[in-house]
């Protein structure tokens, strides 16, 4: 029998990457399939938003939940964007027009140096005084053109020296297993497998 958890992000290629990586054991609704609206992100840290995010979503379900936040942090703009990544160009900004506020930004700077950082937090009910949080962290650079079909977000312009490419043209499941989720997601099976054993 698996173990249901909401999954505190109406993201569905996050849900798909969670579902993917994680198997059978464990059953994953979206928030906004259960009714649950977003919380309001005002942590300073993806490890604060994540947490701020499980805890409503688990609020609201009575379900134990689990919670991403991540995104992109460049050397040379002090980590931005951060945990604005999603907003980076505005609250209503996409892919694209986050990407080309990027590129302007690093618009005469050589130093292109980032990491993918990937905050994860698992609560087994809302008041949970000791979530598992597991972080993970993919470094990379970035690139002004972008290459790639695969992924979302920044995923084009994100270029990785050792393979020769972009995180958008590598498939998604080398991606899954290499990328800054899923080096979070791997520490977070270990943990749930541990504390919910097959029976």
């Amino acid at each position: 029998m698996s173990l249901h958890i909401v999954l505190a992000s109406g993201n569905r290629g996050k849900l798909a990457e969670f579902s993917s990586l994680l198997g059978e054991r464990f059953r994953f609704s979206a928030q906004s399939d259960l009714g649950v609206e977003e919380a309001e992100e005002t942590g300073l840290s993806f490890i604060e938003n994540a947490l701020i995010k499980a805890r409503n979503a688990s609020l609201h379900t009575q379900l134990p939940a689990l919670a991403d936040d991540s995104g992109l942090c460049v050397n040379a703009l002090g980590g931005a964007p951060g945990i604005y990544s999603a907003r980076f160009a505005g609250s209503d900004a996409d892919d694209s027009a986050n990407n080309a506020k990027l590129i302007r930004e690093l618009k005469g700077i050589n130093d292109r140096r980032a990491h993918f950082h990937c905050a994860l937090v698992f609560v087994r009910h809302a008041e949970d005084p000791a979530p598992i949080i597991c972080e993970g962290r993919w470094p990379g650079e970035i690139v002004d053109d972008a290459r790639g079909e695969n992924g979302f977000g920044y995923d084009p312009h994100f270029y990785i020296p050792e393979l020769g490419c972009c995180s958008a043209e590598l498939p998604s499941q080398q991606k899954n297993r290499l990328s800054h989720r899923g080096r979070a997601v791997a520490q977070l099976i270990q943990r749930l497998q541990s504390e919910f054993p097959a029976s």
